[in-house]
């Protein structure tokens, strides 16, 4: 099967990964959400360890850290208010990192994301990693991408669930995980398969 050029490659974007040190680190909806209950993601477990030596990694060279979280409201899945919706606490923030709550997939919507960002000092250089990959990770991509950003999507670290297709077939994690990474590899930014690809 022939593959085609992505747009990054036909519009003469960079395909390079950045160094964890040159970047800012957001650390989307690691919420106790997606290990437990209806929204428990196959993959929870391994992409939360991975996200925990990322975070290590990024406070270790001084890399600025932005944790997203999802409100869904009292009662929901992702009440940011009880155990459920509250950030797990293998990459729970520092005092002192800032965490912006959001209630859409784009983290830039309707948020103080791009203010903190720039209160930061952030570069162009975003690495993003997190839950869902198609949902969340996806979207804040696209959004960091729109606003002029370079947004690099750790894979290792990041997850989804078996969803059903239109036709009622099922879509297994794995195969949504990788398209969605497929999706923004096409044109938002570039996707680290590992947490040593930007480290080393």
């Amino acid at each position: 099967m022939p593959v085609s050029a992505t747009l990054r490659e036909v519009s003469g974007l960079g395909t390079e990964l950045p160094r964890l040190a040159d970047a800012t680190l957001i650390m989307i909806d690691y919420q106790n959400t997606y290990r437990t209950g209806v929204m428990t993601l196959e993959g929870a477990e391994p992409a939360v360890a991975a996200g925990a030596r990322l975070l290590a990694a990024a406070r270790a060279v001084g890399t600025p850290v932005v944790h997203i979280v999802n409100d869904g409201g009292p009662g929901t899945p992702y009440d940011i208010r009880a155990e459920i919706g509250a950030i797990s606490p293998e990459v729970a923030p520092l005092d002192g990192e800032p965490v912006v709550v959001k209630q859409v997939p784009n983290a830039f919507h309707d948020t103080t994301l791009e203010k903190v960002l720039r209160d930061l000092g952030a570069g162009p250089d975003l690495v993003l990693a997190g839950f869902m990959t198609n949902m969340c990770v996806l979207f804040t991509a696209q959004g960091a991408f729109n606003l002029g950003y370079r947004p690099t999507v750790v894979a290792e670290a990041s997850a989804t669930r078996s969803l059903p297709a239109p036709d009622g077939r099922p879509v297994a994690a794995d195969a949504l995980h990788t398209a969605a990474l497929t999706t923004i590899g096409d044109l938002f930014g570039t996707v680290a398969p590992t947490v040593a690809d930007l480290t080393a």
